[in-house]
């Protein structure tokens, strides 16, 4: 009788502490944060700023998908070991989506420079979706659409990213 039991014992000891730890490690209401907002403490939020500090206002940018996705092998040992699939987007200055878009294979040709040198050395091993690796990709994308069509770009946006392992 106590061998039956001994599992469903176990099973709520075990839940019950899950639980406690959770509670007891939960982070505390952020002092920063109110009603959703992050900013000064009298409910505005945080203003938006470009790279090199510059407040943006967020009514005068917009959101432009590049139209196809990237496609990066990851090579091991002179095969490749998988493919990485990469769909970008890029926050813009406003009213640029044209010159951009005229502009795409010169950007698409930087951006894929940018993704083979991240494969090659490594990105894309191992938790390649781990924030700090990540940061680092954006903000080797930003540096290199920047560098082509100057301030224009305010930021670039990993939309999706998959790997298929071979």
């Amino acid at each position: 009788m106590l061998a039956k039991l001994l599992p469903i014992i176990l099973l709520l000891v075990g839940t019950g502490g899950g639980i406690g730890a959770g509670l007891f490690l939960m982070p505390g209401p952020d002092a920063n944060m109110q009603d959703g907002n992050q900013g000064s403490g009298d409910g505005d939020p945080a203003p938006m700023v470009d790279s090199q500090g510059n407040e943006i206002d967020p009514e005068a940018t917009e959101f432009l998908k590049m139209s196809n996705q990237f496609v990066i092998p990851v090579v091991t040992k002179d095969a490749i070991s998988s493919l990485v699939v990469v769909s970008l987007s890029l926050e813009t200055s406003g009213g640029v989506s044209e010159e951009i878009y005229a502009r795409e294979p010169k950007l698409r040709d930087a951006f894929l420079r940018v993704l083979f040198d991240h494969a090659n050395m490594g990105g894309f091993q191992g938790a390649f979706t781990n924030a700090e690796t990540l940061d680092l990709l954006r903000a080797a994308l930003r540096r290199v659409a920047q560098k082509e069509l100057g301030d224009k770009i305010v930021d670039v946006l990993i939309l999706d990213i998959l790997r298929q392992d071979t």
